[in-house]
């Protein structure tokens, strides 16, 4: 799958946050970056939905373009709402809860 830059070409400016849409009762995923040293991928949660408990083997910045989540890291849950960003460490557990709808940036830097 080719990802936004293969798609439409470099220097295209365009709006991250509707870049990608809500589906009712359901997370979306839209990778708009994939390269051997990382990914950029966008995410929609429907209100109530969430990812479990889980470990990344890299840090992971996390932008919230819309809306709010509780992220959870080694327990300790954040409310992180739209304009905000969190770093969920390399190896540590965390979750992630879409208090309302959100939508989000992960930034993936394999190194």
């Amino acid at each position: 799958m080719k990802d936004y830059r293969e798609q439409h070409g470099p220097g295209r400016v365009f709006s991250v946050k509707e870049h990608i849409d809500y589906q009712d009762g359901s997370v979306v995923s839209k990778e708009i970056l994939k390269k051997n040293t990382g990914t950029v991928t966008l995410f929609a949660f429907d209100e109530g939905q969430g990812l479990s408990e889980h470990t990344a083997p890299f840090d992971a910045p996390v932008h919230i373009l819309d809306g709010k989540a509780e992220i959870t890291i080694s327990g300790k849950p954040y409310t992180v709402s739209e304009g905000e960003a969190i770093i969920m460490p390399a190896d540590e557990p965390h979750a992630l809860k879409a208090l309302q709808k959100f939508k989000m940036m992960l930034v993936m830097i394999r190194a």
